[in-house]
């Protein structure tokens, strides 16, 4: 199955599992003990997180490292940010209508 980044993100665990390990590198236990949770459940999302090319897995020695993908989330942040501007030009056109709207009162 292919994934793309917004299934990554759609899950609150998942999120919280990219707030972790975007200033560190972790392995799966590490992080695992930072919920109330199986480790099979952790995997599972490391899994999906890896599918969807977010986090990179980095052999050091015996141990399995999580980092971040920040390529990946720059892809994302770029298709958020068409958004961003409509919702700014909203908010600005709104501030227009409410301060014409106070001058009017005056």
């Amino acid at each position: 199955m292919r994934r793309d980044v917004f299934q990554a993100i759609a899950d609150p665990t998942r999120r919280a599992i990219i707030t972790l390990i975007a200033m560190q590198a972790m392995t799966p236990n590490a992080i695992a003990e930072n919920f109330h949770t199986t480790r099979q459940a952790i995997s599972k999302h490391l899994r999906i997180l890896t599918e969807c090319e977010v986090v990179k897995q980095e052999q050091r020695g015996r141990e399995i490292y999580y980092q971040l993908e920040v390529k990946k989330l720059k892809e994302m942040d770029k298709w958020i940010e068409q958004f961003r501007k409509i919702w700014e030009d909203r908010f600005n056109q709104l501030d227009n209508v409410l301060s014409t709207m106070k001058k009017k009162k005056k």
